[in-house]
């Protein structure tokens, strides 16, 4: 049972556009502390597989690296990645998220997962026996081709030359040569996402995600047509098939990629990070967890971050509540994913654009509302 001495655990995602999951943890933690400063207080940010997820694993304990690495579109970004032990947490949206296109411009036909694959290859060149592969938030729906291609593979059209860059130029893919691929043998390798799309058709990548990218309707199309292209060939080359797996539609096919090249397999993505954290560790004598994310809506109940915590927490009959930027959610649905109440910043400030710039002094004054009732 839940202790009613015991600490609080503050366990939010990030507030997509406003706060990172550290930082909505610290202005959190900050309001609690200034209305009720005898309440012990634990932080430990989430993140179930997409942004933040290597910061997250950092906050937990992990030591952050770095790599240069080529972004989403070619130019070089620094890359962080997280370490503890023999394990790493690799997030492609470090490397090819949508935050890393230059000046924000979507490029659904030519963005490449090519600096992912750098950012795995740095993670085994430190020593590391597993890798966690964060799939979530990326800019492209290249099937994960250029993540195979920085581990070695040759893409090559009609003529022997390689292919370009993207996922519309898979359509032109004549062989693939992997001669000089390192296929990363003796160390595991897991996909931590909350997605459970095949690659291909319409819940596939193109169909599904590559419009959230910048895709029109002539541009999936392609981009569907480049991704059959490309499964064929890779399952041909790997003897592997994996396009009808749950999660190879995720990051655009990275998903695919991992499984069919790297024999990788595919874990739900908060439980698994949660569990790689030490969330239960943390758990163990709370009376209260708070958790949260920019928008409490259908997504959530999707295996998100906050329905995770939650479902963790009841385990072990600790309440819990949820903070965010704007609630979509019935109490009934709620109640139904484990999580006692619910905060949005709206209830206090209706003004969109303001909960967006405001939103750490906003979650503070929230931390105030949630002591009254809850501590």
């Amino acid at each position: 049972m839940a202790s009613p001495t015991g600490h609080v655990l503050i366990s939010p995602d990030k507030f997509k556009g406003s706060l990172s999951a550290s930082q909505a943890a610290a202005h959190l933690a900050a309001g609690l502390a200034r209305h009720r400063p005898d309440v012990p207080l634990v932080t430990l940010p989430v993140a179930d597989g997409g942004d933040g997820t290597a910061e997250a694993a950092i906050a937990a304990g992990f030591e952050r690296r770095t790599a240069r690495v080529a972004g989403p579109t070619g130019e070089p970004v620094e890359a962080a990645y997280a370490v503890r032990g023999d394990t790493a947490v690799v997030e492609l949206a470090e490397a090819s998220g949508l935050h890393r296109l230059p000046g924000g411009r979507p490029q659904p036909m030519t963005a490449s997962s090519l600096g992912t694959g750098q950012l795995v290859l740095a993670a085994a060149r430190s020593g590391a026996r597993r890798i966690v592969l964060g799939l979530g938030g990326s800019a492209c729906t290249d099937g994960g081709a250029g993540m195979v291609q920085a581990l070695g593979a040759r893409l090559l059209d009609a003529k022997g030359h390689q292919l370009p860059p993207g996922g519309a130029a898979l359509r032109m893919l004549h062989a693939l040569d992997l001669r000089g691929f390192n296929d990363l043998a003796g160390l595991e390798i897991v996909v931590a996402s909350d997605v459970d799309n095949p690659l291909l058709g319409r819940e596939g990548a193109a169909a599904v995600y590559a419009p959230q990218k910048g895709a029109g309707r002539d541009g999936v199309k392609v981009l569907e047509a480049g991704l059959q292209r490309w499964a064929d060939l890779a399952e041909a080359a790997t003897r592997r098939t994996a396009r009808d797996r749950p999660g190879a539609g995720a990051a655009g096919g990275v998903g695919f990629a991992a499984m069919t090249f790297l024999g990788a397999r595919v874990e739900p993505g908060i439980g698994y990070l949660l569990d790689l954290l030490g969330f239960t560790r943390r758990l163990a004598g709370a009376r209260l967890v708070i958790t949260g994310e920019g928008s409490l809506d259908a997504q959530t109940l999707r295996g998100k971050a906050p329905v995770g915590v939650a479902r963790s927490a009841a385990r072990a009959n600790v309440p819990v509540v949820a903070v965010c930027g704007r609630r979509a959610l019935t109490g009934e649905q709620l109640r139904r994913a484990r999580i006692s109440a619910a905060y949005s910043l709206t209830d206090l400030e209706p003004d969109v654009e303001r909960c967006i710039s405001a939103a750490g002094p906003l979650l503070e004054r929230l931390a105030f509302v949630i002591a009254e009732e809850w501590l």
